[in-house]
């Protein structure tokens, strides 16, 4: 029997997980045990996902939660070392950038387990941003790179890592298997923009640090939506922290703020959108499964080939760039595109790369 740990926490993790768990559950001698570190604890952004998207409760909840960036990593390392030395897994599997992510891996390699790092090579250059740190270190000290694009294995590869001894693989984007799969659930259900009675609108989301921390910012992005909203309807599903701030801060929205969603409510408010503007990565990404163009209210991005074939804009927070950037994409609908992210069967490559030399 091969033991493969899964370790997640935030909320993009949940849904990864869900479609490798899928995988794994095909393959009659692997036991998968789930550990959720607790980094995303609102019921709303946590509990509901794993219901929504019928995926194995963890085994173990480690609860670290609401601390800072090295409080909040160091805690969850002290929890999982013991429950990984009980365990001895085969692998320990991260995904993507998170505090989680570099817990699972530093914790795993210093206990000598074997790590697979999925959404492996990316980047986006800029090392003010903890989620780039998180993500080269987890890929130096891994064994088993799994990487969504062919472009994150030249980034790989430009940074040496074939003298390194690590696997790197172009698995595709698992999340590209979860858009297919979940949206075809939500197509059976009540759509929630025919509940709200939306016909053309942007779908917006703000949570990364770099735009809630930085009150200038936030005000510059809010500006620019109210302004957007004049002209066509603006909706906000609004993450419990940046609506924290804006109250905190007295930024007055004139566009519609509702609720944070579960990821089939998303789905269809994407499918269903004019245009999508967020700062969000993995949003980018879903905007272009579903045929949408986007703008990214950040300097840069991990997902450079949207930016480099045009599905994909950077404004920063500039005011003019976002609203300049609206006017030019509001009226355009995205024809041919390239299979940049594979072809929806990311999580069974994954979980066969999994049981080799096992």
């Amino acid at each position: 029997m091969i033991k493969i740990i899964t370790v997640i926490g935030a909320r993009p993790q949940f849904i990864k997980a869900a479609m490798l768990s899928k995988a794994l559950q095909k393959r009659s001698k692997v036991n998968e045990i789930i550990v959720h570190t607790g980094q995303h604890y609102d019921d709303k952004m946590s509990s509901v996902f794993f219901e929504e998207l019928n995926m194995p409760v963890p085994k173990y909840n480690l609860e670290v939660n609401n601390l800072s960036h090295g409080a909040m990593t160091g805690q969850m390392m002290i929890n999982l070392e013991p429950l990984l030395l009980s365990e001895k897994p085969d692998w320990v599997v991260v995904f993507g950038d998170t505090n989680s992510t570099l817990a699972g891996a530093l914790t795993a390699v210093k206990l000598g387990f074997k790590v697979a790092h999925i959404e492996a090579g990316l980047r986006s250059n800029n090392l003010n941003m903890p989620e780039e740190i998180n993500r080269i270190i987890t890929d130096r000290i891994s064994q088993l790179l799994l990487c969504p694009t062919l472009k994150a294995i030249h980034n790989l590869k430009q940074e040496g890592f074939d003298n390194l001894t690590c696997r790197m693989v172009n698995t595709g984007d698992i999340m590209y298997d979860a858009a297919i799969h979940y949206s075809t659930q939500a197509a059976k259900t009540k759509s929630l923009s025919k509940k709200l009675n939306l016909s053309k609108y942007v779908l917006a989301t703000i949570h990364r640090a770099e735009n809630t921390d930085n009150i200038e910012h936030l005000m510059r992005i809010i500006d620019a939506l109210n302004i957007i909203n004049k002209e066509m309807k603006v909706l906000m599903p609004i993450h419990p922290r940046t609506h924290q701030i804006i109250q905190q801060n007295n930024i007055v929205c004139h566009f519609e703020l509702i609720e944070p969603v579960g990821y089939i409510d998303m789905l269809d408010l994407i499918k269903n959108c004019t245009l999508v503007m967020t700062d969000s990565g993995g949003l980018q990404k879903e905007a272009y499964f579903f045929d949408k163009y986007c703008i990214t209210l950040r300097n840069e991005t991990e997902w450079t080939e949207l930016c480099e074939n045009g599905y994909n804009t950077l404004t920063g927070s500039d005011i003019h760039k976002v609203i300049e950037s609206f006017h030019h994409y509001k009226d355009k609908n995205i024809g041919d595109k390239s299979m940049f992210y594979g072809y929806g069967n990311t999580a069974e490559l994954i979980a066969d790369e999994l049981l080799k030399d096992i």
